[in-house]
């Protein structure tokens, strides 16, 4: 009986050695942190909003933590392949990614074609929002529509129209939006499906595409120089560099409104201590002076928010669209 407990003892001692010595590492881990360059996921091609700012607060973050972050463009699936390398990364805050809005819509819309390769709930940890940047509606200038209204009266008055619009991929937010809009409108438009709005863009400005949308970074500049249309933004108030833009809501689609966001996010698992560290650096990042007037040139706004903060947002967009998006059986 004796030698039994005995050897329950030392088995307990050797469990709690371990435990202590797992703490340990983990800490000691955590205080060197980071000790190599840092790859940060952009779910997209380069040239659209979520790559300018990621680059932006990359920047920074590379002159604070005193090693590189670097930029790995993967885009296609509305983000979902990026997303999916990024939730598959081992959890030790050298893979982090930046997404935007359209994470919670393609990610309802993957969950309820049952095709999606990841799980939202599960596989990621919110490290901080970033920015807010508007999303907007855009159009070629050859459109005979100066807003969102007229575009809709336009479609219904000529059904023999071949308007497309693009999006980033299915499920995307331009893709959701688009949908809801053929809905409320009552309107027959195409989608046309891309692999990111650099590429968008670029067959709006040639002419080749009638209607698109994305958050205002990656078309300021061409809606300010007459080469893109703006026809609405989905924010809840006019945007103070573009006032002569009105809202969805006071266009009469308030079903689209939606506000636009950058994030980071890291895999699941990732340490409390990393999370907070990189919280900390995109925190001070997008609040730096340099990097705020960058950010305002580019109509986008640094926040900062708490890991918490953001989940919280995650989940109520997902709600939000939920059941639009399980209505429109998106593919």
């Amino acid at each position: 009986m004796r030698s039994i407990r005995q050897k329950w003892l030392h088995l307990c001692t050797l469990g709690l050695f371990g435990l202590l010595a797992l703490g340990v590492q983990t800490s000691v881990m955590a205080q060197a942190y980071p000790n190599k360059p840092i790859k940060m996921i952009v779910p997209f091609p380069a040239g659209g909003t979520t790559d300018i700012v990621a680059r932006i607060v990359a920047q920074r973050m590379s002159e604070s933590m005193g090693q590189p972050v670097t930029i790995d463009n993967r885009g296609g699936a509305g983000g979902a392949i990026g997303a999916d390398l990024m939730a598959k990364a081992a959890p030790d805050g050298y893979t982090i990614m930046m997404h935007n809005l359209s994470f919670p819509l393609a990610s309802v819309a993957q969950t309820l074609a049952n095709r999606s390769p990841f799980n939202v709930d599960t596989d990621f940890a919110g490290v901080s929002i970033a920015v807010y940047v508007p999303f907007v509606w855009t159009s070629s200038p050859s459109v005979p529509a100066k807003d969102l209204r007229e575009l809709a009266a336009l479609l219904r008055a000529n059904p023999a129209l071949q308007y497309n619009y693009g999006s980033t991929g299915p499920g995307s937010t331009m893709h959701v939006l688009g949908e809801a809009f053929k809905k409320e409108g009552r309107v027959n438009i195409t989608h046309i499906p891309f692999k990111g709005a650099a590429p968008l863009k670029q067959e709006l400005l040639a002419g080749r595409l009638q209607v698109g949308g994305d958050q205002l970074s990656s078309s300021l500049a061409e809606i300010k120089a007459g080469t893109l249309k703006a026809l609405a933004t989905t924010a809840s108030k006019r945007i103070p560099g573009l006032p002569d833009i009105p809202t969805v809501r006071e266009l009469g689609f308030p079903n689209l409104e939606l506000e636009g966001w950058n994030g980071v996010f890291a895999p699941a698992k990732t340490p409390k201590d990393i999370i907070e560290r990189l919280n900390k650096e995109v925190i001070a990042a997008v609040r730096h002076p340099d990097v705020v007037k960058r950010l305002n040139d580019l109509g986008a706004e640094g926040v900062g928010s708490t890991p918490a903060e953001q989940d919280a947002m995650l989940r109520r967009q997902m709600d939000q669209f939920r059941a639009i998006i399980r209505e429109m059986r998106l593919e």
